[in-house]
């Protein structure tokens, strides 16, 4: 049986500006915003979208379309909650959307939307390769118009395959039935540099193997090759050809490897959304693996 054909991952600024200059017939395109900075960065993601932003683009907030009663930062919204949200921003059935974001690193944030809309059924989604940094490199065009996307009706149901729980991580610690790559720096994950959020100690899930966000991007901020990540995730025996499941700080930076493992062709990463918050605050001390304090009771 011949491979599925998957839905082009990246497009570049210029794909963009042109498709911004002459809109294509029979699938309408919508621009979104998905920067998010952690608190202690200072900075105000949606105050910068409104000073200034790609012409036609609207803002995603992932700390709005989230479950809002989960303990846990911006956890996976119900398809109701997802479907109404991405509608207010223009993104219906036919749309091809596109994700970037405004970090220094090129992309940060912006994968896990893309991941997201993948989850909830919409596979017509791309990120723009090099992010909002590398369109303000070429000099593109900028905008600071308000945002006044046309509503659209869009249809959500959540595909279960792509999210992992406490609990499957937990069972797999014995059973291991798939690998699980964090995307934390590796300070981070080896417990000898701070989490960014208070009262959460550094360190890492027990049998994860950790490959930052950053390597999967070029000092430009563009993907690398699809050769050079195959490359990443063999020198860090990850076997591609078996289950894979992505995990970080929050769930955000995860997406990356999930990204990194669809330019090889596997488009099936799931993704531990609780991720190291949620495992440390319920996981048992000697589950908390550290060169560092680890955790204590």
């Amino acid at each position: 049986m011949a491979p599925r054909q998957l839905f082009r991952a990246l497009v570049s600024a210029q794909w963009v500006a042109e498709a911004l200059r002459a809109p294509r017939a029979g699938q309408p395109l919508q621009l979104l915003d998905a920067s998010w900075y952690l608190p202690k960065l200072g900075r105000d993601a949606h105050r910068e979208f409104e000073e200034r932003h790609i012409p036609g683009a609207a803002f995603f907030d992932i700390d709005q379309c989230c479950d809002r009663t989960s303990p846990y930062d911006h956890m996976m919204p119900s398809a109701a909650h997802f479907a109404e949200y991405v509608g207010h921003l223009g993104v219906g059935a036919a749309t091809h959307v596109v994700v970037y974001d405004t970090s220094d690193q090129g992309l940060y944030s912006a994968p896990r939307v893309w991941w997201m809309f993948r989850a909830f059924g919409h596979h017509a989604v791309s990120l723009l390769d090099g992010g909002f940094r590398n369109w303000l490199r070429q000099g593109l065009p900028l905008s600071s118009e308000k945002s006044r996307p046309v509503p659209a009706e869009f249809r959500a149901a959540l595909d279960p395959a792509f999210i992992k729980t406490y609990e499957d991580i937990k069972e797999n610690i014995e059973s291991r039935r798939f690998q699980v790559v964090d995307a934390r720096s590796a300070g981070r994950f080896r417990g000898i540099d701070p989490e960014p959020r208070d009262g959460i100690e550094p360190g890492h899930i027990p049998g994860t193997v950790n490959i930052p966000f950053t390597d999967f991007m070029t000092e430009e901020g563009l993907e690398k090759s699809a050769e050079e990540i195959r490359r990443l995730f063999q020198d860090k025996k990850v076997d591609l050809s078996q289950p894979v499941v992505a995990t970080c700080g929050s769930g955000v930076t995860s997406c990356h490897v999930a990204l990194g493992a669809y330019l090889c062709g596997k488009p099936d990463v799931a993704v531990y959304d609780g991720s190291w918050v949620e495992w440390y605050m319920r996981a048992k001390p000697e589950e908390v693996i550290s060169e560092g304090q680890g955790k204590t009771c």
